[in-house]
């Protein structure tokens, strides 16, 4: 069962109400959820023609939004390599009401029912990046020029962040965020689940940009090999954050709950340089220190982060 819960497969059950619409067979399907989420942009969940087996997450009205107050973008990877993200679709959807673009591995979660197709794959992160490059660029798409691809973050969750690892050496990615996650030591790696990528540890040394761990505490099947990756890493600025819930983190919550506070904070930070939710991070006594239940731990680069 354990292992089970390591993939996301028994971590959350989906509550709650959202209001749903759905489009004529040839037209792309899209969700309305939580009423937009609590930022100031309203967001939406939805499908893109242009980008198969993915959903995006953005901000309703993109009049709000041009090459001078462009969306950074967060590419998303799923828990039990779903190829939908119907386990944490409160919690993308909640960060794109604060002004981001989310684009997440897999098929537009129409209702609360699990997912029980075939598993997603590394590439589908890639083909993420590719697609907010290409739609940028791209003078008859409604993103023109209204995507910030010198931000982007990739990030995962269980297996969703041993693909982010996997991906972690692309050049285009500004920050890493793995999610109830880290990589396999050889002692324990034959407990995972066929199909998963298997990165060995010495890929940790190929990321080059800053990255956080945040896990589910003691009790996260994941949290031995997070915890592991983070103390090998001491090349780039990183930090472990933990919040005792276990494997499943709190993504099904409303508005994705104590995760997301701090997944977007450190979004808010790395990716528009927000000082204000830097203060979560920065500093001996700094507000994640003091915030309930979290615990955070810093690596001697932490510090060279502005």
């Amino acid at each position: 069962m354990k292992v089970r819960q390591f993939f996301g497969m028994a971590a959350v059950i989906l509550m709650g109400a959202a209001c749903m619409s759905m489009m004529p067979d040839d037209q792309q399907k899209s969700r309305l959820v939580e009423e937009g989420g609590t930022g100031p942009y309203k967001a939406i969940m939805k499908e893109e023609a242009t980008l198969k087996a993915h959903t995006v997450f953005v901000p309703q009205d993109l009049s709000k939004f041009n090459k001078n107050n462009p969306l950074p973008v967060l590419v998303w990877g799923n828990g039990a390599c779903s190829n939908s993200p119907f386990e944490h679709y409160k919690f993308l959807n909640e960060i794109a009401s604060y002004g981001f673009i989310v684009v997440a591995t897999g098929y537009i979660p129409m209702t609360d029912e699990w997912y029980r197709g075939p598993m997603s794959t590394t590439e589908q992160q890639i083909e993420s990046i590719d697609w907010v490059e290409a739609q940028n660029a791209d003078k008859n798409s409604p993103y023109y020029q209204k995507i910030d691809v010198k931000n982007i973050a990739v990030a995962g969750m269980s297996c969703g962040g041993l693909q982010t690892l996997f991906n972690c050496a692309d050049p285009r990615i500004k920050t890493l965020m793995i999610c109830n996650s880290g990589l396999f030591n050889q002692e324990n790696a034959g407990s995972a689940v066929g199909g998963m990528p298997m990165p060995p540890k010495s890929k940790l040394k190929e990321i080059h940009t800053s990255i956080i761990y945040i896990l589910g505490g003691e009790t996260d099947i994941a949290y031995q090999n997070g915890m592991d990756d983070f103390h090998r890493i001491d090349h780039v600025p990183a930090c472990a954050t933990n919040y005792p819930v276990g494997h499943g983190g709190t993504y099904a919550q409303p508005h994705g709950g104590e995760f997301s506070v701090v997944a977007l904070a450190w979004l808010q930070w790395q990716l528009k340089g927000d000082q204000t939710a830097a203060k979560l991070f920065k500093g001996q006594d700094c507000g994640l220190s003091t915030r309930e239940k979290w615990t955070i731990e810093k690596n001697q680069k932490f510090d060279t982060l502005k």
